[in-house]
């Protein structure tokens, strides 16, 4: 969504690089470029002029003036001050003292939040708490099928007594949303859920009577957070409807949906500010797991084009468990040991971290490389998951059984070429070859063991010179003292005796 803003952003301060002071002029022109991105991507004018004269004054300041590179110093206060404006730090759900906490989901129609009320419900689910939905939104047609749906989905308990509006009208006699959303919450009491997320109904637009129908069901639930959702497309519209609710019903937080989408993403930096209301969670795409709490200082991160580093780290932990992790470390610090089946299922981990461009854009310095992630397709780790499962266990368990025949019946298996069967098992011996060197390179106790095999082999090998004394070829590289085995050949460039491995043979096969 900031693909657009992240570009500008990087043009702002390519003309800084490399500048040993920073004129007045300098300032100006890269505070002018700054704004143009800014309003370019839909961010509300009072946040810009706030964010400009931040930024002006404090670039203009000591902290530029006597810094050794001043253009990194311009990118971290925009980064502060990018930070402040999306809320500073990270706020988190407020949990009632006494059970059951009531969150009540409030925006327009479209913006997600049937959708919504399933995610924060199985990522409440996820934290240990026990949610309840509750389907209070009985105008839009479809809308408690929609959220029952959802739910069953989420693996998380709807409370809808009445059925709602169908598609050729009401069913039956029309609901009270008010009363649906109290019993939900007396119902929530009785089976002991500590946490009850109220779907509410939203219109194509603000009016009285949607306003008039949200500020009952506040008052007869009494919620502990209100979350205004908002659709991060509509841009400044986003913002108007958001002072419409806050003035009208009143919000404790925002929440953002669509933030994969392709618009300009203003929103995201306005409601905040106007508001001054916290972005509590943020939605990025359409599974269910595609959801997380707001971080402000990682959106800026992101924003700049530095990366999110620690949002990568806790999508790993979430899906790589930690104990087949460190079984996996000692698999290929063996180097043999790590086979077909070893990688799939490392595949299919990487895989339930979400789209691999989305995997690598959080990777800093990629923001610079769209292009190139662009061309990412997931159906890559697809395909080369049917020709492996295509393999017999044995196959998986020792590649080098995998003949000719082999590999023809392998290829008619997985509905590919035997070319992309040959490239998967030789590029599979090489990434295991080159893991194995890395894992000597750190390393770890059982590379250690392989490395002083190694040594004693290329010992017994070398040549004597007239003395009787061992004479080292270039094959039995010196390591430098203090070292870990299998750091002398990095340190020269290479692993002793094997040249450097070449990073860009690891790719899947191509159709």
């Amino acid at each position: 969504m900031f693909d657009t803003l992240s570009e500008r952003l990087e043009k702002a301060f390519t003309s800084l690089r490399g500048k040993g002071r920073l004129s007045d002029a300098d300032i100006d022109a890269t505070c002018r470029e700054i704004r143009i991105a800014l309003l370019e991507a839909d961010v509300a004018l009072p946040a810009v002029r706030q964010f400009i004269g931040a930024v002006r004054e404090r670039a203009g300041g000591a902290e530029v003036s006597k810094a050794l590179n001043p253009a990194q110093q311009v990118i971290k206060i925009v980064n502060e001050e990018l930070v402040e404006i999306l809320g500073g730090e990270t706020r988190r759900l407020r949990l009632a003292k006494s059970p059951p906490t009531v969150i009540m989901l409030a925006g327009l129609q479209g913006s997600g939040k049937t959708t919504l009320a399933g995610k924060l419900g199985q990522w409440l689910k996820a934290q240990g708490h026990t949610p309840l939905l509750i389907a209070a939104d009985l105008q839009r047609p479809n809308a408690v099928t929609q959220l029952q749906v959802v739910g069953q989905q989420a693996g998380v308990t709807v409370f809808a007594p009445h059925p709602g509006t169908a598609e050729g009208g009401i069913s039956g006699p029309p609901g009270d949303p008010v009363a649906v959303a109290r019993d939900g919450v007396a119902e929530a009491q009785r089976r002991m859920h500590d946490i009850v997320i109220v779907d509410t109904a939203g219109r194509l637009g603000v009016d009285t009577q949607m306003m008039a129908q949200a500020a009952a069901i506040r008052d007869a639930v009494d919620p502990d957070e209100t979350l205004y959702v908002v659709d991060a497309m509509i841009g400044q519209d986003a913002v108007t409807t958001a002072e419409a609710f806050r003035d009208g019903v009143g919000f404790t937080g925002v929440v953002l949906s669509k933030l994969d989408g392709d618009a300009r993403g203003g929103a995201a930096l306005s409601v905040r500010f106007v508001t001054g209301t916290p972005i509590l969670f943020a939605s990025t795409g359409e599974q269910l797991s595609d959801f997380d709490i707001f971080h402000p200082e990682r959106m800026a991160s992101r924003i700049l084009g530095m990366g999110d580093m620690l949002t990568l780290i806790e999508q790993a932990e979430a899906s790589f468990d930690a104990d087949e992790a460190q079984r996996m470390a000692g698999k290929l610090a063996t180097g043999t040991a790590f086979t077909l089946e070893d990688f799939l299922e490392q595949m299919m981990a990487l895989k339930k971290m979400g789209p691999l461009s989305n995997v690598l854009g959080m990777l800093p310095g990629m923001g610079q490389m769209k292009d190139q992630l662009a061309q990412v397709d997931d159906s890559d780790l697809d395909r080369t998951a049917a020709i492996i499962r295509s393999m017999t266990p044995g196959e998986r368990e020792d590649p080098k059984l995998i003949n000719g025949s082999r590999r023809a019946r392998v290829a008619r298996g997985s509905g590919v070429s035997v070319f992309e069967v040959n490239q998967l098992v030789d590029r599979f011996f090489e990434a295991r070859k080159m893991m194995a060197q890395m894992a000597g390179s750190m390393g770890l106790p059982g590379a250690r063991r392989s490395n002083r095999k190694n040594a004693r082999k290329s010992t017994r090998g070398a040549k004597k010179g007239k003395k009787g004394k061992a004479v080292r070829g270039p094959t039995a590289a010196r390591v430098p003292a203090g070292l870990p085995p299998g750091m002398g050949g990095m340190a020269g460039g290479g692993m002793p005796g094997q040249p450097m491995p070449d990073l860009s043979k690891l790719k899947f096969p191509k159709q």
